[in-house]
């Protein structure tokens, strides 16, 4: 491989990095609200969390570019007030790519949130834990397992990401062309056959590396 395929794997640790700790937070939280609560248009709500999941890549990138391009309302507020660009950068590679594995890292957790017996989180409030409390010293500890492979789903998902990717970040060379793009680039380039292929494999094993992860917590978290 050449310095833009090392260029290429360096960005898209960096984009898959910075989506999955994007991700987590929000990914947790809407979790434990699917876990945890009932209330009126929950089923909106499912719906329109996993969409990004059945969503084809390319629509689901082109209403991101609405919102957060320099003149949709989110992205040109963000650089009017804090000057800060998503569109056509790595950050608007890395908002593709978190807003893509979403669904995957939200599912994992709350199946997870779900195997928490609800009697242990009601002893530690009859015992005079707040809620956050709770969360934190119970729910939170029993679902570490789960939000882990919720993380590597993510972060596997966010490393192979491509359509949503190229229409909000484009393929720009060191700066958003993360590793799908650069084999789509080189697929397209005469005689690159080798450094395509170099590239593949890298590719492959590193993604087939963090699904194996998965399922090993996964199989542990069970076990246990």
């Amino acid at each position: 491989m050449g310095t833009a395929e090392w260029e290429a794997l360096r960005l898209s640790f960096q984009v898959a990095l910075a989506a999955t700790a994007a991700a987590l937070p929000v990914g947790v939280a809407a979790a434990w609200v699917l876990a945890r609560k009932r209330f009126r248009g929950r089923g909106i709500v499912e719906v329109l969390l996993n969409l990004p999941l059945v969503m084809p890549p390319v629509v689901t990138g082109w209403l991101l570019l609405l919102l957060f391009g320099h003149q949709g309302p989110v992205g040109s507020w963000l650089e009017e007030t804090f000057g800060l660009v998503i569109a056509f950068t790595w950050r608007g590679a890395a908002l593709a790519a978190a807003v893509v594995s979403f669904p995957l890292l939200v599912r994992a957790v709350r199946l997870s949130f779900e195997a928490v017996d609800p009697a242990l989180e009601q002893a530690a409030r009859t015992l005079g834990a707040r809620p956050l409390r709770v969360f934190f010293t119970v729910t939170l500890p029993l679902g570490k397992p789960g939000i882990a492979v919720g993380a590597l789903l993510a972060f596997a998902r966010s490393l192979g990401e491509f359509g949503a990717t190229v229409m909000l970040a484009g393929n720009i060379p060191g700066e958003t062309r993360t590793v799908p793009l650069a084999l789509y680039s080189l697929a397209q380039t005469p005689g690159a056959e080798s450094r395509m292929t170099g590239l593949l494999i890298v590719s492959v094993t590193l993604s087939a590396a963090a699904l194996a992860a998965g399922e090993w917590l996964a199989r542990r978290s069970a076990r246990q």
